[in-house]
């Protein structure tokens, strides 16, 4: 029996999720400020949006700015979401075209609220797309998204809306920030 694996065509990922890790520390091993690190960062992105779409990966998840990037300086946090609103003022429609649908996750109401305003807009415009779904995890954190699913199911219960027997697996993910925006088709409607 003989395989012949040069006929297969590669696998591709469902679901590439990417950590955005060390911009300002690359920024400052090279001499430069933090801020150009970002800017390389946020450079990145178009790049690995490009390669999901040239492949064909339906799903890309970027955590682009933690819920930890809160503690850092009022400058640096003021440079991050800066940067965040010159992408999404001047490049959404590049994205649009492209046929990329824009989704958000994280505790995004920790930003302001013309910036809320604005991811909202970006969501709205793309969100007929279908060629690539791009999460963008913002103010995002493991920690941060259990304890809010916690807290939430634990309102259920408190109201009577929830019984402690009904907690379950799947009823605890329908709490994440993620549920409903981790596998979303792009026309609005969620695959799970």
């Amino acid at each position: 029996m003989s395989l012949q694996l040069a006929d297969k065509k590669p696998s591709v990922p469902s679901h590439v999720a990417i950590i955005m890790d060390g911009n300002g520390r690359w920024a400052c091993e090279r001499g430069l400020p933090r801020l150009a690190g970002h800017r390389a960062g946020a450079e990145a992105v178009g790049r690995c949006i490009k390669a999901a779409i040239q492949r064909g990966v339906p799903y890309l998840t970027l955590y682009a700015f933690s819920s930890e990037n809160w503690s850092r300086g009022p400058k640096e946090v003021s440079d991050l979401t800066g940067l965040l609103r010159y992408y999404l003022r001047h490049k959404v429609k590049e994205l649009h075209t492209e046929g990329v649908c824009l989704r958000f996750i994280g505790d995004l109401s920790r930003f302001e609220p013309a910036l809320r305003d604005e991811l909202s807009r970006a969501e709205a415009m793309t969100r007929n797309n279908k060629r690539l779904v791009l999460l963008l995890a913002l103010s995002y954190g493991g920690r941060g998204d259990i304890m809010q699913a916690v807290r939430r199911v634990a309102q259920e219960v408190r109201d009577g809306w929830l019984t402690p027997d009904q907690i379950n697996e799947d009823l605890f993910t329908n709490h994440l920030w993620t549920a409903g925006r981790a596998r979303p088709r792009c026309d609005g409607a969620h695959e799970w």
